[in-house]
């Protein structure tokens, strides 16, 4: 099957060896976001609603990149380097979807260490259209 390398600029570019997403068939994985801001390429530094909401906006240009929305999320991995921000983190993440319906399954693990020293980052693998 075909790979297509999916990048745009309304995402920051990435800080490794690595693609924003890459497409196979109707799949699209994409690589976990920081808050990062694409216009300046630095941190967001705010408190973890701010962060969060960065990282998602970050993950739908790349998805609107590829032809989807947010709608065509169905699997999100949250990392976080403090879990008991968890509450703060779900406020600002399901802003993002009109309803319960609508939820990707998801996974929220605290780690150690995140690039850039961040505190947040999230990945995301979409069922794009055909």
């Amino acid at each position: 099957m075909l790979k297509t390398i999916v990048n745009t600029s309304r995402a920051p570019r990435p800080v490794g060896p690595y693609s924003q997403g890459v497409r196979v068939g109707n799949i699209l994985y994409i690589s976990g976001q920081i808050p990062v801001s694409p216009i300046t390429g630095e941190i967001i530094k705010g408190d973890i609603t701010v962060e969060t909401t960065q990282c998602m906006e970050n993950i739908l240009a790349i998805v609107k990149e590829a032809g989807g929305d947010l709608s065509s999320l169905i699997k999100t991995t949250i990392y976080l380097k403090d879990i008991s921000q968890a509450q703060a983190v779900n406020q600002a993440y399901q802003s993002f979807f009109k309803d319960i319906n609508s939820f990707p399954a998801r996974a929220m693990v605290e780690v150690t260490r995140l690039p850039k020293d961040s505190e947040i980052e999230i990945e995301a693998i979409a069922v794009l259209p055909d």
